[in-house]
C-alpha cells in the first residue's frame, strides 16, 4: 500500500509538469468589461457610507490568540478624495491582548496613482514570513494557514511608504520602517557574542511587480485595468541598518517570484509559482524564511485534519524548517470541471511542490529547534474543490529525502474552501 501511494503521488507530480502548452485565444488576453463588475465583497472591503470596512479584521482564529475579533478599514472618496485614514483594533481572547494599527495616506500624483502613507502598528506576526509589498491584496473569508500557526512574535512598528504605478504594468513601493521585536517563543539570537531576545530593526524596502500582459481600457474616469494577465514577476530587496534609532543588526534580504498561469481551450489550466529568497548578514530567525508549512504538529492523520492553504506545503510541519537561502516551486494543474449536474461541478486539481534551502551560522539561533533544507523537499497531491458550497477535500504525500519513518506522518488530509463572488 505504501509503495502504491508513493507511485501514485509521483505520477501526479510528473503529470502536472508534463502538460501541453496552451492554445492562445482572444479570451486569454482580452476580457469583456463586464468581468470587472464584481461583487463588492470580492476585494475584502464592504463600504458603509464614507468608510470601507476591512472584512479581514472582523474575526480570526489561531493557536496563540484563540478567537480574535476586531474592526478596521479605511475612508473612501466620499469623505476625502486625496486623503485616506485607516487602521484597525482587535482583541485576542486567549492571550487577552489588544492589537491595533492607525495611519493616514495622501495622494501626491493622480496619473501615477502615487500615495504617501504613514502608519503605526502594534500586533503579532508569524515567524519566518516574507511579504512582498506590491503583491495584490488577497481576500478570503478564511485565512487558511492562520488557524494552524504556532510560532509568533510581537512587534511595534512605525513605517512610511510611497506606492505608485511607474507604468500601467509596473507597480512599485518604497518603505522605511522601524520596529521593536519581542519574542513570544523562548528564542534568542546571538550576534557578536551578545544574546538578544528582544531587538530593534531599522529597514528600507524597495518592491516592484511587473505584469507585462495586463491590458487596460480608458474612460472619462482614467485608466482602468480589465484583464489581469500573467506572468507576474515580483522583486524585492530589504536593507537593515544597524545603529539607526537604536537598531541592532545589519543585513540584506532579496526576494524574486514568478507567478505564471496557463489557460487552455479545453478549460484546463496550469499555475506555476517559482520563488527564491536570500538573506545575508545578521538576521534573527523571526525575519528569515520558511516555506509556508501547513501541517499541524499532531500525531494522527485525522487529528491534523484542518483547512488547506492556497500556496502552502501541506505535509511540512510548523516550525520544522527555516532557511536563509530558499527556493520553492509549486505547480497546480486544474482539469476541466466535471458537470455532474447544472449546479454541481466539482474540480480536480493535481499538485506538486518542492523546496530547497540552506542555513549558515545555525548555531546563532537558540531555543527553537529546527531543520534545514539542504536536500530537496517533495510533496504531491490533489484537491477536489467545490464539492458543496465552495468546500472540497485535499490530500498530499511527502516523499524523497525528507520522507518520515512513520507512514502516516507523511500524509496530509484537509478540506479546501474557495468562494468567488
Amino acid at each position: 500500500m505504501r509503495n502504491f501511494l508513493l507511485l501514485f503521488f509521483l505520477g501526479i507530480g510528473f503529470f502536472a509538469m508534463a502538460q501541453k502548452p496552451a492554445i492562445q485565444t482572444k479570451t486569454d488576453s482580452v476580457s469583456p468589461r463586464e468581468v470587472k463588475k464584481t461583487h463588492p465583497l470580492s476585494s475584502g472591503y464592504y463600504p458603509i457610507g464614507f468608510f470601507n470596512v476591512d472584512l479581514k479584521t472582523l474575526i480570526k482564529y489561531n493557536n496563540y490568540e484563540g478567537l480574535r475579533i476586531g474592526i478596521g478599514g479605511l475612508t473612501n472618496d466620499k469623505l476625502f478624495e486625496k486623503y485616506k485614514i485607516g487602521g484597525y483594533i482587535a482583541h485576542g481572547f486567549k492571550d487577552d491582548a489588544f492589537k491595533y494599527s492607525l495611519g493616514a495616506s495622501a495622494r501626491v500624483n493622480k496619473e501615477k496613482k502615487a500615495w504617501i502613507s504613514v502608519f503605526y502598528a502594534d500586533d503579532i506576526k508569524e515567524i519566518g514570513t516574507y511579504d512582498y509589498l506590491t503583491d495584490a491584496r488577497v481576500y478570503s473569508i478564511f485565512e487558511p494557514r492562520l488557524v494552524n500557526i504556532t510560532q509568533f512574535y510581537k512587534y511595534r512598528k512605525w513605517y512610511a511608504n510611497i506606492a505608485s504605478e511607474l507604468s500601467p504594468k509596473i507597480l512599485s513601493e518604497f518603505r522605511i520602517a522601524h520596529s521593536n521585536v519581542a519574542n513570544i517563543e523562548h528564542y534568542s539570537f546571538i550576534d557578536d557574542g551578545i544574546t538578544y531576545s528582544e531587538y530593534q530593526l531599522a529597514e528600507a524596502t524597495l518592491s516592484l511587480r511587473l505584469s507585462p500582459k495586463t491590458n487596460f481600457f480608458t474612460n472619462e474616469d482614467g485608466t482602468k485595468e480589465y484583464f489581469d494577465g500573467f506572468p507576474k514577476i515580483s522583486a524585492q530587496v530589504t536593507q537593515g541598518f544597524k545603529g539607526i534609532a537604536g537598531s541592532d543588526f545589519n543585513y540584506t534580504k532579496f526576494g524574486l517570484k514568478l507567478d505564471y498561469y496557463v489557460k487552455r481551450t479545453n478549460l484546463s489550466s496550469t499555475n506555476i509559482l517559482l520563488e527564491g529568497s536570500l538573506a545575508t548578514g545578521d538576521v534573527p530567525l523571526t525575519h528569515l524564511f520558511h516555506s509556508y508549512p501547513n501541517q499541524p504538529t499532531k500525531d494522527e492523520v485525522l487529528q491534523r485534519f484542518s483547512v488547506a492553504g492556497v500556496q502552502s506545503f501541506e505535509t511540512m510541519y510548523f516550525g520544522e524548517f527555516f532557511s536563509d537561502k530558499l527556493t520553492t516551486l509549486q505547480v497546480k494543474h486544474s482539469l476541466r470541471r466535471f458537470q455532474l449536474s447544472n449546479k454541481w461541478k466539482p474540480e480536480l486539481v493535481l499538485i506538486t511542490r518542492h523546496a530547497l534551502g540552506a542555513m549558515q551560522n545555525r548555531e546563532e539561533h537558540i531555543g527553537i529547534p529546527f531543520n534545514t533544507l539542504e536536500q530537496l523537499f517533495n510533496e504531491s497531491g490533489f484537491e477536489i474543490n467545490k464539492i458543496l458550497y465552495g468546500f472540497g477535500l485535499s490530500g498530499a504525500y511527502r516523499y524523497g529525502y525528507y520522507n518520515l519513518p512513520k507512514f502516516s506522518d507523511n500524509i496530509s488530509f484537509k478540506f479546501t474552501f474557495y468562494l468567488k463572488f
